[in-house]
């Protein structure tokens, strides 16, 4: 499943560089599917295609954020969530609505970077 940024989130910023997948950003800050993957064009959930360089809404205002579309759990990269494991209020969990198998993750990842 995807990692979720919590409210609890303090603002600091050190999940941030962590993220392979650059699925992390600061709140308030759009977004791009392009940013450290390989992606150029990218097929939404309802079919619309949009270039992957289309800046995106932010996900929160208030908090750092995490883009579950591009959330690996760092499969490929690390044997844990990085941004968990550098988080010192741990409020970067588990997201329940993004439940994905290791196979999922694994192809998400292949998906991001055109392995």
């Amino acid at each position: 499943m995807a990692i979720i940024i919590t409210d609890e989130c303090i603002n600091c910023g050190a999940c941030e560089p962590e993220c392979p997948n650059t699925a992390i950003y600061e709140g308030g800050v759009e977004w791009t599917w392009a940013g450290g993957t390989e992606l150029k064009e990218v097929e939404l959930e309802d079919g619309t295609m949009v270039d992957a360089n289309e800046p995106q809404e932010p996900v929160s205002d208030e908090f750092y954020y995490i883009v579950s579309g591009k959330c690996t759990e760092c499969t490929g990269f690390h044997e844990e969530p990085q941004c968990a494991a550098v988080c010192p209020v741990d409020c970067c969990v588990d997201d329940p609505d993004y439940v994905e198998t290791e196979e999922e993750l694994t192809a998400k990842k292949e998906w991001l970077h055109d392995e």
